[in-house]
């Protein structure tokens, strides 16, 4: 029986040795197959993407040469169905008419550049190549096609419309011309058939025109090329009588194959990890693990693990970097510990929740997991806190490396489930040279770099040094010492005004906080806004700022007041209630007050602030998109919160003396709000020539230092009372001047 009872339970132990094996190498099976049919299906995806692209391409082109055809054919017909030049042509006193009306037109014409008059023998009347006549015979213009032309032309003079057109060739080269009688705008001919004179157009496709043709069409390496070129990328151009005469040729962007390039690493990770998988499975179904051990074991690293996470937790990496400092005081090996913090975790975590915030920092685990290439150097401190730790001569090379590979990660959006959030981080790093710096203080140092890097506009990576403590010393003094002056009443408001286009007359300000501390003189609102909305302290600084507005704004009539309020101030469930406590104390109309935000909040909190807009009208204010044109600038947020006023950022203005494509960037942005019934007020107008752009441009307000800075409550009242007439009207003969060039 004890017999039995051995060989069963070996039986049973082999029974399960072999079901093991076999479902792990079934495992390793099913997950060949699925990485071949991936990366077959990846190959499909780029040969069809590439096909779609070559298709969009040549339909593009052909619809170019088409659209090139209909434009000269359209112009001809202008100039051939004239009342005018019905009139002239066939007044038989000699006349240049002609020359001025159709030959001039040839110089730098974008419409045509060969116009030729022929008689009813197909005899040149008059003939001029770019503004100037034709020396010689006109064999190298007149070929067969057109006087194929000619004749179809004149056989439609009985019925139908007396105009032909199509591609040639000439001495020139290849161009697009047409022919047509010159006839009555009605289509009425008053002359013989034997006194009847056509007029002939070719516009030719120079490479000036190709070129121009490649960029608005989006098609690289773009180019005219004989019809004997052989390519699969190129489209035909032939002649009314179907003979090639050349072609249109591209370089194919090859879209599929370029994101197959960005996948390809990706791919052959994954072939790896498939592959190491795969081998993992094999070995460990043969291996013989004391349970006991293995339990004492797991125990262990559960008590040293993030269970969100799945890497090391506080404990764990204090246990790393006491085990790789303690190795480095051995070998003399530098030890760098890279601390980082994500940026909008937060507010993550409040717009969508708790479970979205998990699933974040899993991903951005697994995520740093994969860039540093050892799981058992990355740890989760807390939070959105993570470390990692890095050992060896080279670990300062390889920890500056690794952090430009982590912002370039937070660089991409992530997605969780159905959704897809923006996250970034600040990264600090600290360095012990030959295990020098114990556990306690890398930790310490680590963070206070990562801090630096927070100050430093965040999305960056800092080495701790020594000034690091000082300065974070002197950030904790100035904190103090702006909520001191916050309470003391020692914040005081400027205002810059706000002037009507047309007229230049004063029409709002917007109130600006400036802070004088004491006993160190002016601080820059660069330093010190920052520094509120880290600490918590931008709720009391923002209405304190609006309720001295305010009261200010009884005193000048008929000015409206824009105030700017923070994310931070938005976030606050309390700030609408405040605000309009603010407006029943100060009596005074909501409808002269103009909030103006940026958009960062909405794309982060899209519904909550949607509620505060709604809350926010209902008192009777109105809301500014402010920075228009630096961040997103999407139209889905134009269109979905309703803005009753955009204001455009300083840096388009500063822009426009750099050309004509900052000057049409500017004008699409104004016509895309008067698009949604948007005014549009222009910030940073230092220039009259920027004042008069932006005027033709359709803004209907200006501010900036052409009109005056930052200014005191008495400068303002000096202001109003200063009479802007003068600028005014310069501004009126500037603004038809540049009508007038631009007609």
């Amino acid at each position: 029986m004890r017999h039995e009872a051995v060989q069963t339970g070996l039986k049973a132990h082999l029974n399960r040795r072999f079901a093991v094996a076999a479902m792990l190498l079934l495992s390793a099976v099913v997950a060949v197959t699925v990485t071949l049919i991936v990366v077959t299906a990846l190959d499909r995806v780029a040969s069809y993407a590439n096909h779609l692209d070559e298709e969009r391409s040549r339909e593009t082109i052909r619809g170019a040469i088409q659209t090139f055809r209909y434009q000269l054919d359209a112009t001809l017909n202008d100039y051939a169905a004239w009342d005018d030049a019905a009139d002239n042509v066939y007044d038989p006193s000699p006349s240049d008419w002609s020359d001025r009306n159709f030959g001039d037109m040839t110089y730098d014409s974008d419409l045509f550049d060969v116009a030729i008059l022929l008689d009813r023998a197909g005899r040149s009347l008059m003939a001029y190549s770019d503004g100037s006549p034709i020396a010689g015979g006109l064999g190298g213009y007149l070929r067969q096609d057109i006087q194929a032309m000619l004749k179809e032309v004149q056989s439609r003079e009985a019925g139908g419309t007396p105009q032909v057109s199509g591609f040639v060739r000439t001495d020139k080269g290849i161009g697009a011309a047409g022919v047509a009688l010159i006839r009555k705008k009605s289509g009425e001919i008053e002359v013989p058939p034997e006194r009847r004179a056509y007029l002939v157009f070719i516009r030719h496709l120079t490479p000036g025109t190709v070129d121009r043709h490649a960029a608005a069409y989006v098609l690289p390496g773009l180019s005219l090329v004989p019809a004997s070129t052989r390519s699969t990328h190129r489209v035909t151009i032939e002649s009314p009588s179907g003979v090639p005469l050349a072609a249109l040729a591209w370089s194919p962007r090859a879209p599929g194959d370029m994101s197959r390039q960005q996948v390809e690493a990706l791919v052959t990770t994954a072939l790896v990890i498939v592959g190491l998988f795969c081998l993992t499975l094999l070995l460990t179904g043969w291996m013989v693990v004391r349970r006991l051990r293995a339990d004492e074991q797991a125990a262990v690293r559960l008590s040293l693990t993030d269970q969100l996470s799945g890497v090391a937790n506080r404990e764990g990496l204090f246990r790393m970097l006491e085990a790789r400092v303690a190795e480095a005081q051995v070998t003399g090996d530098d030890v760098v510990l890279i601390y980082l913090d994500l940026d909008g975790f937060k507010e993550i975590n409040d717009a969508y929740g708790h479970a979205t915030g998990d699933s974040l920092i899993r991903a951005v685990a697994a995520g740093l997991t994969v860039l540093a290439g050892d799981p058992s150097a990355l740890a989760r401190i807390g939070g959105d806190e993570f470390a990692i730790v890095l050992k060896g001569e080279d670990a300062q090379a390889r920890a500056e490396v690794l952090s430009e590979a982590i912002l370039s990660f937070f660089n991409e959006p992530l997605l969780l489930g159905d959704r897809v959030v923006v996250v970034g981080c600040s990264i600090g790093l600290c360095v012990s040279s030959g295990g020098h710096v114990d556990a306690d203080e890398l930790i310490r140092r680590a963070d206070m770099a990562m801090y630096s890097s927070k100050d430093g506009g965040r999305g960056r990576w800092t080495f701790y040094d020594a000034g690091m403590d000082d300065a974070r010393e002197m950030r904790n003094q100035l904190e103090l010492d702006l909520r001191a002056a916050i309470q003391d009443g020692e914040i005081s408001v400027v205002y810059q005004p706000i002037v009507d286009a047309h007229s230049f007359d004063l029409v709002g300000v917007e109130a600006l906080a400036r802070w004088t501390r004491r006993g160190h003189g002016p601080v820059s609102p660069d330093v010190f806004i920052p520094i509120a909305e880290a600490s918590g302290l931008i709720d009391r600084l923002g209405l304190c700022v609006l309720d001295m507005a305010l009261s200010q704004l009884k005193r000048w009539p008929g000015i409206k007041l824009s105030v700017n309020i923070s994310p931070g101030q938005f976030r606050d469930p309390a700030f609408v209630c405040r605000v309009e406590d603010l407006f029943e104390q100060a009596n005074v109309d909501p409808q002269r007050v103009v909030l103006e935000m940026t958009e960062t909040y909405f794309i982060q909190n899209a519904e909550r602030a949607r509620m505060a807009l709604d809350r926010l009208r209902r008192i009777g204010v109105r809301i500014a998109l402010d920075d228009f044109g630096v961040g997103f600038s999407s139209v889905g947020y134009l269109r979905q919160f309703g803005f009753d006023r955009m204001k455009i950022d300083r840096s388009l203005i500063q822009s426009l003396g750099d050309g004509h494509r900052a000057v049409e960037m500017l004008q699409a942005t104004v016509a895309l709000a008067r698009s949604l019934n948007i005014p549009v007020t222009a910030e940073g107008v230092e220039t009259e020539q920027q004042a008069v752009i932006l005027r033709l441009a359709g803004c209907d307000q200006l501010q900036g230092y052409l009109f005056g800075r930052p200014s005191t409550v008495e400068d303002i009242d000096a202001y109003r009372a200063r009479s802007m007439t003068p600028r005014a009207r310069a501004a009126d003969i500037a603004f038809a001047a540049h009508r007038g060039e631009r007609h």
